[in-house]
């Protein structure tokens, strides 16, 4: 059943003046080998596809019903599309997350990256995005994810790239969804400082074009030169900046993201970082519990 207004008022300012960070749990069909084999359960654990996304489920829900995941330090979690689609305690997961948790559930929605072409990778064409957004509302969903890649400071790569980003942010809009608009930039480019400077200007411009009372939130790259995104996060439009570690280590990403005082932490690879599914629960929630303390800290 869908929410109701003031659930969706309640979520809406949870998220742009809570204090804590936005965990992402969304890897999809190509990370979660990945994803898995760094929790401990190998390529030998599951023989298919819906295996592999079972075990990531099984993965996903220890994390969400640890005791140290709720809503003092998490603001919202970032599903992948089956994680939505399954149960935590016989409950549907956005339900679980916002009643027994108070953290506010998001939905990865793009479907991977395009080559790359100048400089950047775009999203795939989304043609079943207004069946999924449909969908999320019926589930309780409250918004979305999307990303796109700037491995350049390629001027007209990026510009493509937000532009996509908005257009697309606009449909979510018009279903009722608040869009993360995620446009990262590759912590490994040889020009991510340029990157940012061309990144943010198309940024603005999208954002002073959007109709007056559309509301978006960004998740970008943590800067080079910090604070770069502060105004972005002062706009009207805009409900939250959101960090992505995009590779740094949970230290390293901290550390960055402190030093930007109007960003918090939405990380994926930087929160399960050292668990294991051999773990004890005692072990487990202690060492999840550290690294939500780190990115929670990082984040205020």
């Amino acid at each position: 059943m869908a929410k109701d207004a003031s659930v969706q008022q309640a979520q809406l300012d949870r998220i742009a003046a809570g204090k804590g960070f936005i965990a992402a749990l969304d890897q999809s069909g190509g990370s979660t080998p990945k994803a898995l084999a760094l929790y401990g359960v190998t390529g030998d654990a599951f023989s298919n596809d819906d295996e592999m996304f079972a075990e990531i489920h099984k993965m996903r829900t220890r994390i969400i019903t640890s005791p140290s995941f709720g809503k003092e330090r998490i603001l919202g979690a970032i599903l992948f599309e089956k994680t939505m689609d399954g149960e935590i305690d016989s409950t549907p997961t956005a339900d679980f997350l916002w009643n027994s948790c108070g953290v506010v559930p998001f939905l990865k929605v793009d479907k991977g990256l395009a080559d790359e072409a100048d400089g950047v990778q775009m999203m795939k064409p989304m043609p079943e995005l207004d069946a999924l957004l449909a969908r999320a509302n019926t589930k309780g969903i409250f918004g979305t994810k999307m990303r796109s890649v700037v491995k350049d400071a390629n001027a007209a790569g990026i510009k493509a790239v937000v532009a996509q980003q908005f257009e697309v942010g606009q449909q979510i809009v018009a279903a009722g969804l608040v869009p993360i608009i995620e446009p990262e930039v590759d912590i490994n480019s040889a020009t991510k400082a340029e990157a940012e400077d061309i990144l943010k200007a198309e940024i603005k411009a999208q954002l002073d074009a959007l109709p007056e009372g559309t509301k978006v939130a960004l998740k970008l790259t943590i800067p080079s030169q910090a604070g770069l995104y502060d105004d972005l996060a002062d706009h009207v439009n805009v409900v939250r900046v959101v960090a992505l570690s995009g590779g740094y280590t949970t230290d390293d990403a901290c550390a960055r993201l402190s030093q930007n005082a109007k960003m918090i932490a939405s990380f994926s690879r930087a929160l399960t970082e050292g668990l294991n599914v051999a773990m004890s629960d005692a072990d487990y929630d202690a060492a999840l519990g550290a690294n939500i303390s780190k990115i929670y800290d990082a984040s205020l």
